[in-house]
């Protein structure tokens, strides 16, 4: 006996789970709006504090290089 595809179509319907409305992530209202561009003016200084630190031990660790090699040299 075939069961015809429109019937499993609304069986399966039947079971599935009920789709969720999307999520809003706009901000509901303005203390929101302002928290989030404050966060994002916070990354940016973030972002920027780590590629100084990153820059700088980048020197240390070339300034060390070049002393061992003045070392080994003289």
């Amino acid at each position: 006996m075939a069961v015809a595809p429109k019937a499993i179509e609304q069986a399966l319907r039947r079971f599935a789970r009920p789709k969720r409305p999307p999520v809003s992530v706009a901000p509901d209202t303005p203390f929101d709006a302002l928290l989030e561009q404050q966060l994002k003016a916070l990354e940016r200084q973030v972002e920027e504090l780590k590629g100084r630190v990153n820059g700088l031990m980048f020197a240390v660790v070339a300034a060390v290089i070049v002393q061992l090699v003045l070392g080994l040299v003289r």
